[in-house]
């Protein structure tokens, strides 16, 4: 019978007794107006004044009222249940919220290449973690093309000369592809002084293109392009690091992967005059949605790891 009564409350009549309808389940469960309104800084005569017009817009009684007491009605119970509801819907509204306005808290999600989460990304996320202990991360690293509003990131990270129209772009670090070879491979091989020497050698593709095993060089107003072959061909650039240093070959490795090995001597970079030309190269950027209301957890992070990869970015252009 109330769900009859209540479908002939227009909708914008309900938009504006909302408040009325927060004062009686209020007043409901306090148990008194004076109670009610005491909680929430009012007078007991403006709350049941806001009672009054609820009932008056639904056009039922919701309450019987004593000099000492209040008892609901039926038709109040329901009422007050499907209050309840309402305002517990509110306050779970109001606490989703703190995730995007104050104090940064809530859940960052964020995808990123394999290898670039790994050897770059992980080290400035866990001390991220570290600082902010109410922001969560969830780190996908892949490969794969990651369509950040259909999937649902906040932040991705891509690999491009091109940074795609529509969204914020900010540079994290420029990404370069070293040839190498291991001090053992190159003692007991010809030397490799020019791009063509490489015809000569086994080299390590990354095999995902069909264009993989033509590596692209030049210098100044030279380009060259070669065809390699191998005897390992593999797309990871941690284990074709690991070929390299084995001595099964010439291989590319991104420079955030290999900076160590070389360091080290455990690798030795080759035709380094020579600009490498591949499209596993170019700048790391982190995108996002443009929004004119950033949330506190996300823009935290956009800062810190430009603030972490800073060194690493190249200078601005003028």
């Amino acid at each position: 019978m109330l769900e009859q009564e209540l479908c002939m409350v227009r909708t914008d009549d309900f938009l504006e007794v909302m408040h009325e309808l927060v004062a009686f389940v209020r007043a409901a469960e306090a148990g008194s107006f004076s109670a009610a309104a005491r909680r929430h800084g009012m007078t007991p005569s403006a709350v049941s004044r806001q009672v009054a017009r609820l009932e008056k817009t639904m056009g039922v009684s919701l309450m019987q009222r004593t000099t000492r007491h209040m008892r609901l009605t039926e038709a109040g119970m329901e009422v007050l249940q499907r209050g309840r509801e309402m305002v517990a819907a509110a306050e779970a509204s109001m606490r989703v919220v703190e995730g995007h306005v104050g104090s940064p808290r809530g859940l960052v999600r964020i995808s990123a290449p394999k290898a670039f989460a790994r050897h770059v990304l992980h080290q400035p996320l866990l001390a991220f973690l570290y600082s902010y202990p109410d922001v969560d991360i969830h780190l996908l690293a892949t490969d794969q093309p990651v369509d950040p509003l259909r999937e649902g990131f906040d932040l991705v990270v891509r690999l491009t000369d091109d940074p795609p129209q529509g969204m914020v772009a900010r540079t994290l670090m420029p990404v370069k592809q070293m040839v190498l070879a291991s001090p053992s491979y190159l003692a007991s091989n010809p030397r490799i002084t020019i791009p063509e020497d490489l015809m000569a050698h086994s080299c390590l593709s990354i095999g995902e293109q069909e264009r993989d095993n033509r590596w692209r060089f030049a210098r100044g107003d030279n380009q060259v392009e070669v065809t390699v072959a191998g005897r390992y061909t593999l797309n990871h650039s941690v284990m074709r690091l690991e070929a390299v240093e084995a001595g099964l070959g010439v291989g590319c490795v991104p420079d955030f992967v290999a900076l160590d090995a070389v360091a080290a001597e455990r690798v030795v970079r080759l035709l380094p005059d020579w600009a490498f030309d591949t499209n596993y190269q170019g700048i790391a950027y982190l995108l996002f949605s443009p929004s004119r209301y950033t949330t506190p957890k996300v823009r935290v992070l956009i800062d810190h790891l430009v603030s972490a990869l800073k060194p690493l970015a190249p200078p601005p252009t003028t």
